[in-house]
């Protein structure tokens, strides 16, 4: 059985891979979605990531069809006490910022959509730097007292914000940010290494990256003269076009291959290694994707794997 990770300062304990729901009620219909969510736990998985925004960007959405199709599911399986729901709000069309009267009707709409009567895991989407953490930081610590939400986390924040806001809650003894959510990969490592991670580990908090494989460029699929049938493949492929994605690629397959290992796992085992990080995010539209991810959680690499990888990505 794959040990659970302690997230943060927070109480919840977390499998080492979070299941990301971006794709759910976009790429994956609900039949799809179903077929995932019962895969990852039926793995042992326990942490699915969502936000309030997951998909508005698909033509004819609106916004809320990931938490919709989710909180179907938890009602079909019956399974809610099983599962730890990471949402976030302030970035969906009609609940965007964090004004305190947004932020309260975003988790409501939220909870609706989920069927549940509490979020696990609840994200401050985006910082919202016209509103100030003595503002929005004790709508967090009321949600937290009226048991709408059991910890609370931040996503694209700067350290000088984050700071802030930590500072605040300790001043003010309110609940404080216990973990989070940053854009890190083998390819994008200045967006959370230095200051933001500095601060993260200095604070007993954990990291959960998104975008943990690249918009699957580290799942190894995207080769020069290939094309690749995905949504993301645009974003994925100009890694291609970079030396260290190249490097990246090349150092990928050797460590995979000592491991009769697949890249994606061992793109994913890089970051779980990494000072801070709990458990990395990473989203299949189909079952037949989800093994490697989940591999995640029996692949632990050497130290020379460890090194050559992050050479690489220099």
């Amino acid at each position: 059985m794959t040990s659970l990770r302690k997230l943060g300062t927070s109480d919840l304990l977390v499998f080492p891979l979070a299941l990301g729901g971006n794709v759910f009620g976009w790429t994956a219909d609900r039949a799809q979605s179903f077929a995932v969510l019962d895969a990852y736990t039926a793995a042992g998985g326990n942490f699915v990531d969502t936000a309030d925004t997951y998909s508005s960007w698909a033509p004819g959405n609106r916004g809320g069809e990931s938490e919709t199709i989710i909180g179907e599911w938890l009602a079909a399986r019956g399974n809610r006490a099983d599962v730890l729901i990471a949402t976030k709000a302030g970035a969906h069309p009609d609940f965007k910022g964090l004004a305190p009267a947004t932020l309260r009707a975003a988790v409501d709409e939220s909870l609706q959509r989920l069927g549940t009567d509490h979020i696990d895991l609840f994200y401050t989407h985006y910082d919202d730097p016209s509103v100030p953490v003595e503002e929005f930081v004790p709508v967090l610590d009321q949600l937290v007292r009226d048991g709408k939400v059991r910890a609370i986390a931040a996503s694209n924040i700067s350290p000088e914000r984050l700071r802030e806001a930590l500072d605040f809650s300790a001043r003010e003894g309110l609940a404080a940010y216990s973990a989070l959510q940053p854009h890190y990969n083998l390819v994008s490592r200045d967006t959370y290494e230095g200051g933001l991670r500095d601060l993260v580990e200095r604070e007993g908090l954990a990291a959960v990256p998104y975008y943990a494989l690249a918009s699957g460029f580290l799942t190894g699929k995207y080769r020069p003269g290939t094309e690749v049938d995905s949504a993301r493949a645009g974003g994925a492929a100009k890694h291609l076009e970079s030396d260290r994605g190249r490097k990246v690629l090349a150092a990928l397959d050797r460590v995979a291959e000592a491991h009769g290992a697949e890249p994606a796992t061992v793109a994913l085992a890089w970051l779980a290694a990494q000072p801070t990080v709990a458990a990395p995010i990473a989203s299949a539209r189909t079952v037949e994707q989800l093994p490697a991810l989940l591999a995640l959680a029996d692949l632990t690499l050497t130290g020379e794997d460890l090194a050559a990888l992050t050479a690489a990505s220099d």
